[in-house]
C-alpha cells in the first residue's frame, strides 16, 4: 500500500494514541521527501465534533494546500463520525479526496448515510487475524460504500480486495472513478419555473425534450449530464414554490423552498436559476456558470411629458446657450456701430453752414402772435413743429433708428434671426455689411432649427424611460423583488447607491401583483430581463383573455393592449451580469464531472440556442405597437409646446398692455403739459 501514497503530494495523518505507533520514523523514511505530511493526533476525550483549535487548523491547513488523501486512524469510530460531520458542515474537509478509514460499525449508523452519499472515494480498512485471533498471520478486509447505489435503510459495505503478505488478492484499483457511470441511478431534482432556466409545461405534447412537467435550458442542460452520466431524474417541485421560489431561513433555523429540499438532503439536484453567489454556496455546491443573466429593473414609462418642451427640444442646451449668446453680442454691435454713425453725422453737421436768418424769422413769426392760447390747435402745432423741428440739413444719416437704442436694436436683432426683414435699410456701409452676414447666420441656424423641428414632429411621441440606477433612485419609486435573496445581495453591496436600493427593498411574492404596481408607476420590480420580458407578456395575455369574452373586435383589442402595456420599461443598464448555476448538493461528489459536460455543452453553443428557443415564443406572443403609433400623425399633444408658447405670449403681451395702460393714466394724464388734443407737445417740451 506504500507505492499507493506515491502519487499524493500531500497526506493528512490522525491517528490517537493506539495507533499512533503505526506511523513511525522508518515509515516516513520509505517516502522520502517527495510527500508533505500532516499529522494529528487526537486525544480520546476530544469532541471532534467541535475540535480544538489546534485540530482546526491544521484541517484548514491541510484544505488550503490542497491535500489529496486522509488517513484516519482511530478506535474510536463515534470520534471519526463527529470529525466527518464537522468537516461536511464548515467545508474544512476536502470530501472529494481520498480517505482510508479504520473500520467500525458505528460509522455506518443511519444518521451518516447523507455523509457516504458525499465521501465515496473511500476505502475502510478490517484486520483479521493475527495474535489475537490465534492466526500467525493476520489479513485486512478493505471495503468501500456501495456509492452509486442508493442506501436504503441499512448501509452493507462493499469488499474491494484483501490485503495479505504484503500484497493484494485481486490488485483492483480501489480509488476508481465512481461518477463517470452512476448505473442509471435516479437522483431527485427540485424546480421550479423561472425563465429561462426552467418552464413549466402547461400541455404535455411539446415539441422540445422535457423532463416530467418542465423545460428550458437548466433542463436541457440536465438531460444532457444525464445522458452522458448514466442517471435518471425525478423531477417534482416543492411545496408552495410559487410563492417561495428560491426560499429562505426561518425564526426556527429550518430553510423553506428550493433551499431546504437542498439543506435537508431530500434532493440532490437544484434548478431554478441559481445566482452564483456566496449566500448560495454556503448552503449547497454550484455548478460551473453556463450563463451570465442581466439583472435589472422593470420601471414605468412616462413618470413626466416633456411635450410641453417641444419648441427648445431640437436645440441641446449648449447649442441654445451659444445661440443667446451671440444674439446679445450682434445687438450689442449693432447699437455701438449705430452710435458711432450717428456720432460722425454730428460732426458733419456742425461743420455745414446754417442760415441763422431763416430760424430766426420763424421764432419772430411765432412770437409775433398775440395770443398763441386762442389760436387753433392745428395751427399752433405746425408753428411749434417749425420752432422745434427746422428741416434737416441735406446729407444727414438715416436709417439709424432701428440701432440707435439698446432696446430696439435687441428687438430688431431678434427679428432677423426670426427671419423678419427691418423696416429700412440700415445707413451706414459698416451696418449694412454685418446686416448681410447676420442674415446668413440667421438663415442657417432657422434652417437647423427648422429640420430638427421637423425630425421631431415626424417621430412617434417620445417615451421618457429610466435607464440607469441613479435615474431610479432619483425617481424615488419602490424597489423589490423575489425573496430574501436578493435583499441580502443589495445590502452587502459596497455601493452607495445600491445598498440604498437595499435598504428599502420589498420581497414580493406574486409577480403578476408586482407587474401592475409597475403599471401603476409606484414600483420597480428587480429581475434578469428574461423573467421581466415573460412577466410582461403574461400582463399582455392577462388583459387579451379578460377583453377576448368582453369585446367583439379584436383588432381594435389587441391595440388598445398594446397601448397599456406601453408605459413598462426593462432598464437597459445592468445592476450587475450574474453568473448562474446548477444547484447540487454540499461537498457532491459529482460536481467535477458535471462541470466538465457543461463546459462541453457551453463550448458547443448549444446554451445560447436553448435559450433562444425558450424566449422565442413569449417574444412571438408579444403585443407589438400597431403601425399608427409609428407614422407621423400630428396630435394636440405635439401641439402642446406651441400652445405653451402662445401662453406665454399672450401673457406677456396682456401684462404689457395693462401696464401701459397703467403708466398713462397714473403718469402721462398728471403731466402738466399733457394736451388730449396735441399729445406731441408734451414730449416736445420734454425735449426742451
Amino acid at each position: 500500500m506504500v507505492k499507493n501514497l506515491l502519487p499524493y503530494k500531500c497526506v493528512v495523518l490522525l491517528s490517537d494514541d493506539i495507533y499512533s505507533g503505526t506511523f513511525s520514523k522508518s515509515w516516513f523514511r520509505r517516502f522520502g521527501p517527495y510527500i508533505t505530511f500532516i499529522v494529528l493526533n487526537v486525544d480520546e476525550y476530544e469532541d471532534l465534533l467541535s475540535p480544538s483549535d489546534e485540530t482546526k487548523s491544521a484541517l484548514t491547513t491541510a484544505k488550503n494546500e490542497g491535500c489529496q488523501m486522509y488517513i484516519i486512524l482511530v478506535s474510536n469510530g463515534l470520534q471519526v463520525a463527529r470529525l466527518l460531520r464537522f468537516g461536511d458542515r464548515y467545508r474544512v474537509i476536502n470530501t472529494r479526496a481520498k480517505f482510508i478509514i479504520s473500520y467500525d460499525n458505528r460509522l455506518f449508523d443511519k444518521s451518516l448515510f447523507y455523509i457516504w452519499k458525499r465521501i465515496i472515494n473511500v476505502i475502510f480498512i478490517r484486520r483479521y487475524g493475527g495474535e489475537r485471533s490465534g492466526q500467525s498471520i493476520p489479513w485486512f478486509e478493505i471495503t468501500t460504500v456501495p456509492f452509486p447505489s442508493q442506501i436504503t435503510s441499512v448501509l452493507v459495505p462493499r469488499r474491494l480486495d484483501i490485503w495479505t503478505k504484503s500484497k493484494f488478492r485481486k490488485g483492483v484499483d480501489l480509488f476508481r472513478d465512481k461518477t463517470s457511470d452512476l448505473r442509471n441511478q435516479t437522483l431527485k431534482v427540485a424546480a421550479f419555473s423561472h425563465i429561462p432556466g426552467t418552464t413549466k409545461n402547461l400541455q404535455t405534447n411539446t415539441v422540445r425534450a422535457v423532463l416530467g412537467n418542465f423545460s428550458g435550458a437548466e433542463v436541457e442542460i440536465l438531460q444532457t449530464v444525464s445522458a452522458a452520466m448514466n442517471f435518471r431524474c425525478e423531477m417534482y417541485e416543492p411545496v408552495n414554490a410559487n410563492a417561495q421560489m428560491w426560499g429562505g431561513k426561518q425564526a426556527s433555523g429550518k430553510y423553506t423552498g428550493l433551499i431546504g429540499e437542498m439543506v435537508g438532503t431530500s434532493a440532490d439536484i437544484a434548478l431554478g436559476d441559481l445566482y452564483y453567489t456566496p449566500y448560495f454556496l454556503e448552503l449547497m455546491d454550484l455548478s460551473v456558470p453556463y450563463n451570465t443573466e442581466c439583472l435589472t429593473f422593470l420601471t414605468p414609462e412616462s413618470l413626466t411629458d416633456n411635450s410641453w418642451k417641444t419648441l427648445i427640444l431640437p436645440f441641446k442646451p449648449s447649442m441654445w446657450a451659444a445661440v443667446i449668446v451671440c444674439l446679445l453680442i450682434s445687438g450689442g454691435v449693432f447699437y455701438a456701430l449705430a452710435r458711432f454713425h450717428e456720432t460722425i453725422s454730428r460732426i458733419k453737421e456742425k461743420t455745414k453752414n446754417v442760415d441763422p436768418l431763416s430760424k430766426k424769422r420763424k421764432i419772430i413769426t411765432l412770437s409775433m402772435c398775440p395770443d398763441l392760447e386762442k389760436l387753433d390747435p392745428n395751427v399752433k402745432y405746425t408753428l411749434m413743429k417749425e420752432k422745434y423741428n427746422p428741416p434737416k440739413p441735406e446729407g444727414e444719416a438715416v436709417g439709424l433708428y432701428q440701432f440707435s437704442r439698446p432696446f430696439n436694436s435687441m428687438l430688431y436683432t431678434y427679428s432677423m434671426l426670426l427671419l423678419v426683414s427691418l423696416p429700412k435699410l440700415p445707413t451706414g456701409w459698416s451696418l449694412r455689411m454685418l446686416t448681410g452676414w447676420y442674415w446668413l447666420y440667421s438663415l442657417l441656424l432657422v434652417v437647423a432649427y427648422r429640420a430638427s423641428m421637423t425630425a421631431i414632429l415626424a417621430s412617434p411621441t417620445p417615451r421618457v424611460t429610466i435607464n440607469t440606477l441613479q435615474e431610479l433612485i432619483n425617481s424615488r419609486l419602490k424597489c423589490g423583488g423575489w425573496g430574501e435573496v436578493n435583499r441580502e445581495f443589495f445590502k452587502m453591496s459596497l455601493d452607495p447607491s445600491t445598498k440604498l436600493i437595499g435598504e428599502n427593498f420589498e420581497v414580493v411574492n406574486d409577480s403578476n401583483e408586482a407587474v401592475d404596481k409597475v403599471a401603476q408607476g409606484v414600483f420597480a420590480f428587480y429581475e434578469n430581463s428574461y423573467f421581466l420580458k415573460e412577466a410582461l407578456v403574461k400582463r399582455q395575455l392577462r388583459f387579451q383573455m379578460s377583453r377576448v369574452s368582453s369585446a367583439s373586435n379584436q383588432s381594435q383589442e389587441m391595440k388598445d393592449i398594446a397601448k397599456e402595456d406601453r408605459n413598462l420599461h426593462i432598464m437597459t443598464d445592468c445592476v450587475i451580469k450574474m453568473p448562474i448555476s446548477i444547484g447540487l448538493q454540499k461537498n457532491s461528489p459529482i460536481k467535477p464531472r458535471v462541470d466538465k459536460y457543461i463546459r462541453r455543452v457551453l463550448e458547443a453553443g448549444l446554451i445560447k440556442k436553448w435559450l433562444d428557443d425558450v424566449m422565442s415564443p413569449i417574444l412571438n406572443a408579444e403585443v407589438q405597437r400597431t403601425p399608427e403609433e409609428s407614422k407621423a400623425i400630428m396630435s394636440m399633444k405635439k401641439l402642446f409646446g406651441a400652445l405653451v408658447a402662445l401662453s406665454i405670449g399672450y401673457f406677456i403681451s396682456v401684462a404689457a398692455l395693462v401696464a401701459e395702460i397703467i403708466h398713462f393714466n397714473y403718469h402721462v394724464k398728471k403731466d402738466p403739459n399733457y394736451n388730449k388734443y396735441s399729445r406731441s407737445i408734451q414730449y416736445v417740451k420734454k425735449a426742451e
